[in-house]
């Protein structure tokens, strides 16, 4: 048995989603391969750290210690830029959009789908950049996806709100 709070059984069910796609920034490098480079970082310093110890030149051994707890706090700060999440949903009567930055605040946007229009800016100083926009209000969407990424996001984007404008549009 379920048990649900009297409160919810008053809420109206959400509106299925017709689009559903989480945007994230890629990483190359997975904690198992971070663990094994940092591994081996720390034990190439260590070795290189012993012989100039050995050699009478104990101060390098310090520098090569920062190397290390740089490289790792390098890493740290991508993993951290790296739980920036964009989320796309089209239900029925809306298009929202939520950023999470990695401090997890949470900026949320909502379009009304048939006034909203999804454009593919070509920059100069950048490969493109996918916006959505409707009654004055902009928002640019993964800006962290390659170029391939940001098409295709647009022509599914695109595709989902024809399917939408052609369901309500279609007689009964």
């Amino acid at each position: 048995m379920i048990d649900v709070p009297s409160e919810m059984l008053n809420q109206s069910t959400p509106a299925p989603a017709l689009f559903d796609a989480v945007l994230y920034p890629h990483r190359s490098l997975g904690p198992v391969g971070f663990a094994v480079l940092m591994g081996c970082v720390a034990a190439v310093s260590f070795a290189a750290g012993l012989f100039f110890f050995l050699a009478g030149a104990w101060p390098i051994v310090g520098f090569l210690g920062l190397d290390v707890l740089l490289i790792y706090a390098a890493f740290k700060f991508s993993y951290r830029a790296a739980r920036l999440t964009e989320t796309i949903a089209l239900t029925e009567n809306e298009l929202s959009v939520s950023r999470t930055d990695p401090r997890g605040r949470v900026i949320s946007w909502t379009f009304q789908p048939f006034w909203v229009r999804v454009a593919l800016e070509e920059k100069a100083e950048r490969d493109s950049r996918l916006v959505l926009s409707s009654h004055g209000r902009h928002v640019a969407l993964g800006d962290f996806l390659v170029h391939d990424e940001r098409v295709a996001l647009a022509d599914a984007l695109r595709g989902a709100l024809a399917t939408l404008k052609n369901q309500r549009s279609a007689p009964d």
